[in-house]
């Protein structure tokens, strides 16, 4: 129990403070907004986050987020079917779509290669990527995964792979500062880094 707490409080501070980013002193400010906050705003988060849990899972098709078995993105026949752009996470979806540079569809690996924390290409979607470059008429595939000893260590196995396809394979290039992750980058930062793959 957290000292000064009534019981109950301090369980909720303990469970805000699993979430990432979220250190004791935040989830003692976010306890305290809920204890001041009305009963149906605390119903409406509550039920949202019920929600959330219930009804939101992988594109079948991309293994982004969705409420549908495909995405809004794979069903948006407005968007370019030639590129593929290769994402580390949804979070990397969510960032390209807001700097409104990218037009194409997307496919995301549910992270990033990363041996030390038993992450192998086994635990990575990368099947379901080749299959696509396989069945479908794709003409560019933009790597897109951090810029982390990670992404880059991704993003070179996977160029390996795609080689027997002959097909254009590019990376994000300057703008995304090495080390920094996708979905901390500005609109701005993005678009040119994606005008200006290589």
């Amino acid at each position: 129990m957290i000292k000064g707490f009534p019981a109950v409080m301090a369980k909720l501070i303990k469970e805000f403070s699993k979430m990432p980013g979220v250190g004791v002193r935040s989830a003692e400010r976010l306890t305290f907004h809920i204890l001041k906050s009305s009963a149906e705003d605390v119903k409406a988060l509550s039920r949202y986050i019920g929600e959330v849990k219930e009804r939101v899972q992988f594109c079948e098709k991309c293994n982004n987020l969705s409420e549908c078995e495909i995405c809004s993105i794979c069903s948006d026949n407005k968007r370019d079917p030639g590129k593929l752009c290769v994402v580390s996470s949804p979070n990397g979806v969510i960032a390209m779509e807001k700097a409104n540079a990218y037009n194409g569809l997307y496919y995301v690996l549910l992270g990033e290669l990363s041996p030390l924390d038993g992450v192998g290409p086994r635990e990575l979607k990368i099947e379901g990527l080749l299959k696509r470059v396989k069945d479908e008429n794709i003409n560019e595939i933009i790597l897109s995964t951090n810029f982390t000893t990670e992404g880059e260590t991704t993003a070179l196995y996977i160029m390996k792979l795609l080689e027997p396809f002959k097909i254009r394979v590019t990376r994000l290039a300057r703008g995304v500062p090495v080390g920094a992750s996708l979905e901390y980058a500005d609109g701005a930062t993005l678009q040119r880094a994606y005008e200006e793959r290589r």
